[in-house]
């Protein structure tokens, strides 16, 4: 099945190119990866398969969804991106905080990751309560992941694994006392454990 992307026009492209430029030096001056990788992923992880709502719309500057416990301190990434945004006002913010979170994976040695613009800014922020929490152990996480997202438990480990750029500690969850696999397993990319 191939995946289809929205069309965006060639002016949209070429400022998605110049924000990115910009992205890459303010997140190298500031050192602030860890935080704007958080932004993109704190966006997209409400993202509910059932009912097709949450996820990465621009709602993450809307005071409402920064009250949320989970986004405590997201309120700097969005200060901080702020002044980029306004020199794209063609830009959605759904595709500027995507691509602030591509831009620090690459800048952390991550892999180049291809980036698809076209996300529309809604209006109304998803419900609190939708990302997953570590504390309460790997049958949440599958609850959250997979029922939620629709997502696998590779996929649960290598989101996971996103805090060690943020020294986010694992709080005694291991995952392999869950039979969930681990970053270095075999298992990890060529398998889903039941």
């Amino acid at each position: 099945m191939t995946k289809c992307y929205p069309t965006v026009s060639e002016e949209y492209q070429n400022a998605v190119q110049k924000a990115k430029r910009k992205l890459r030096a303010l997140i190298a001056e500031k050192n602030c990866a860890p935080l704007m990788l958080r932004l993109a992923w704190h966006s997209a992880g409400t993202f509910d398969v059932k009912t097709k709502t949450g996820g990465p719309f621009g709602t993450m500057k809307q005071p409402a969804e920064l009250a949320h416990a989970a986004n405590n301190g997201l309120d700097i990434a969005v200060r901080l991106l702020e002044p980029i945004k306004e020199q794209f006002p063609i830009l959605s913010y759904a595709d500027f905080y995507q691509l602030a979170g591509v831009v620090a994976v690459e800048i952390t040695g991550g892999p180049e990751v291809p980036f698809h613009p076209g996300r529309e800014d809604k209006p109304h922020p998803p419900p609190e309560g939708r990302l997953p929490n570590a504390t309460k152990g790997a049958d949440h996480l599958r609850q959250v992941f997979s029922n939620q997202m629709g997502l696998s438990d590779q996929d649960i480990v290598a989101l996971s694994g996103g805090h060690t750029l943020e020294g986010a500690t694992r709080r005694g969850l291991d995952l392999r006392d869950h039979g969930l696999p681990t970053l270095l397993s075999s298992t990890t990319l060529t398998s889903r454990s039941s």
